[in-house]
């Protein structure tokens, strides 16, 4: 058995405005049938991904309890 070339990076999230995975730029549709694609149509959409993942808007990162917790402090 081959492995199958695959762009993810394992920071699977969407971005709701432009449907595109955060972490590789695959849509749901594209990540869920990415077994059953040719070699060739998987290639292709990887050669889509960099340009994809240049309109995603990067998310900020999760507040951390410390931080909140220091902000929540300097608000008081």
């Amino acid at each position: 058995m081959t492995a199958i070339e695959s762009p993810c990076i394992l920071v699977c999230s969407i971005d709701m405005k432009t449907g595109y995975c955060f972490g590789c730029g695959r849509t749901r549709e594209e990540i869920s049938g990415w077994i059953g694609m040719t070699p060739e149509h998987r290639r292709e959409i990887m050669a889509e991904l960099p340009a994809r993942l240049e309109t995603v808007e990067r998310r900020p990162r999760r507040e951390t309890r410390r931080a909140r917790m220091a902000r929540e402090r300097g608000m008081a």
